[in-house]
């Protein structure tokens, strides 16, 4: 997919920089920082979820289980 953006002057100029001394298009190094982009603001809405439902529910595990993952890994108590 094509997209037309316009990105200012010293951004532009620093992404072909740093393209070509990482030996990459342009177009990888701006797919590779979107992606970027995108995933940490995905794992932000993740934590962010988790943090509502944490904040009404326990989040300490059962000692039951925590004994059972213990052992599989060796350690006793």
């Amino acid at each position: 997919m094509k997209a037309e953006i316009a990105i200012p002057r010293p951004i532009s100029e620093a992404a072909e920089q740093l393209a070509q001394t990482l030996g990459i298009s342009l177009s990888e190094l701006y797919t590779a920082a979107v992606a970027a982009y995108v995933t940490t603001h995905q794992r932000s809405e993740i934590t962010e979820t988790l943090n509502r439902v944490y904040a009404t529910e326990p989040s300490a595990m059962d000692p039951a289980w925590v004994h059972i993952q213990l052992a599989s890994v060796g350690e006793t108590w």
